[in-house]
């Protein structure tokens, strides 16, 4: 019984609500005026460090078009990635392009100029960092290179405490400063994990009928190890 208390949930679907943008505020607007249909620009690139938002962004706009009832397509990429030639969508996301093939680089290279040519869908591509940096086929990275071109930062630690301390609030439960900052020190770092261990973290409590401290979040995490 005590084990299952021990399992930490998996984290919720990626959506643009619970995007905790931090320094990512401007580009965050710009998504959302992606959906609206307000951003005249139609080619995005978005780049940062692993675990700094990317995939989470592309995959909660691409839920976000689908609560629209407007088509989005996404694509989590490897070496042998296909793009369709579908020209009934209104929005491509190309999740981690540096991890393509030299016949997939091909293939994002041709989907760019028919979504150029065609006027109607847009594009966000992601990668870990700036599109001249990027080792790809250099006429992709050149049309890479053409659009808005964003840097998703990471949360500052202090960031990050704060979206957990938020996240506790809504529960109904005070995170110490002291716990978020263990939780920094000894838990995987990207807010998704942390934060579904602040919801383990209160069923434990709960199911023990114990404060939430510094011991108590040691036990859980070694129990759960």
């Amino acid at each position: 019984m005590k084990q299952l208390l021990l399992d930490i949930a998996p984290p919720p679907l990626p959506t643009l609500a619970n995007f905790v943008p931090g320094r990512n505020a401007e580009l965050l607007q710009t998504l959302e005026n992606i959906l609206m249909g307000r951003e005249k620009e139609r080619f995005f690139y978005l780049w940062g460090n692993r675990g700094c938002g990317k995939s989470h962004l592309l995959q909660g706009l691409a839920g976000a078009y689908k609560h629209t009832r407007m088509k989005a397509t996404y694509y989590a990429c490897d070496e042998n990635t296909r793009f369709a030639a579908d020209g009934e969508a209104d929005c491509v996301l190309v999740d981690d392009s540096d991890r393509l093939g030299a016949e997939a680089q091909i293939d994002l290279f041709n989907l760019y100029n028919r979504i150029r040519d065609e006027g109607h869908a847009c594009l966000l591509v992601t990668g870990p960092v700036a599109p001249a940096q990027l080792k790809l086929r250099d006429d992709l990275v050149t049309r890479l290179g053409w659009g808005l071109v964003y840097q998703v930062h990471e949360l500052t630690d202090e960031e990050k405490i704060k979206a957990m301390k938020s996240h506790a609030a809504s529960r109904g439960l005070d995170l110490p400063q002291e716990v978020g900052d263990y939780l920094l020190r000894h838990e995987r770092r990207d807010l998704p994990t942390l934060i579904a261990t602040v919801d383990a973290l209160d069923n434990y409590a709960l199911a023990n009928r114990r404060k939430i401290t510094v011991p108590l979040v040691r036990e859980l995490l070694q129990a759960a190890s």
